[in-house]
């Protein structure tokens, strides 16, 4: 999943992206509402980890943003112990679900897990990709009704050139994708993932275009 993870204590963020990133989820790190605002307008992505006390633009404010243009993320708000009635207010404006401070990263990890149960039991939608179908909500490839074994990176990096529709996307984009803005990952990752998926999908006849020195788009029958 690409987490969004809006939380102004610095060392707490750190911990908790590095933590999720380590189980294979994305994660852009931010610290300020306003900043954060700015973000979730631009960018997609499956999950927002939201912090109610922030500064500038609060928590309750960006959540309420959120919904007003009809964006379906979930939300886990987090939120200190004296803040019931914030709690309330959240969950009213259509927060998903909440953990109250101090957590234990493994409920954190089993939160994520139920919403992503949520989503995966969604109706598929199904787009054909050369003689596969492929599903952008789950990032599942399948041949002939079987889910094909990808790795998750693979898949997202599959979602992140499919949802481009053809055009070209860098290097540090995709890097932004599949770990999160921030991350300290090298770049020289995706080049790995790239040519693993090239391999993979090359036998149908479905290919990725490097563009030396500027990224790489998805190439095939798509519909």
């Amino acid at each position: 999943m690409r987490i969004a993870l809006v939380e102004d204590n610095v060392s707490l963020a750190k911990g908790i992206a590095y933590q999720l990133r380590d189980a294979g989820h994305s994660v852009d790190v931010l610290h300020t509402g306003d900043e954060a605002d700015l973000f979730l307008k631009q960018e997609p992505g499956d999950l927002v980890i939201l912090d109610i006390n922030l500064p500038g633009k609060s928590g309750l404010d960006l959540l309420s943003d959120l919904r007003e243009r009809d964006d379906p993320r979930p939300v886990i708000l987090l939120t200190a112990r004296s803040e019931t009635q914030d709690r309330v207010k959240g969950l009213d404006a259509g927060a998903d679900d909440y953990l109250v401070k101090p957590f234990e990263m493994d409920e954190l990890a089993a939160r994520i897990r139920a919403l992503g149960r949520r989503k995966a039991t969604a109706p598929k939608q199904f787009v054909d990709l050369g003689p596969l179908k492929f599903d952008p909500g789950t990032m599942q490839l399948f041949e002939d009704g079987t889910a094909l074994e990808i790795p998750r990176r693979e898949l997202a990096l599959l979602a992140a050139l499919f949802q481009a529709n053809g055009r070209t996307v860098s290097k540090a984009s995709l890097l932004d994708q599949l770990y999160g803005a921030g991350s300290e990952t090298d770049e020289k990752v995706i080049e790995v993932y790239v040519s693993r998926l090239r391999k993979r999908l090359g036998p149908y006849d479905i290919h990725i275009q490097v563009h030396r020195g500027i990224g790489y788009s998805l190439q095939g029958s798509i519909a």
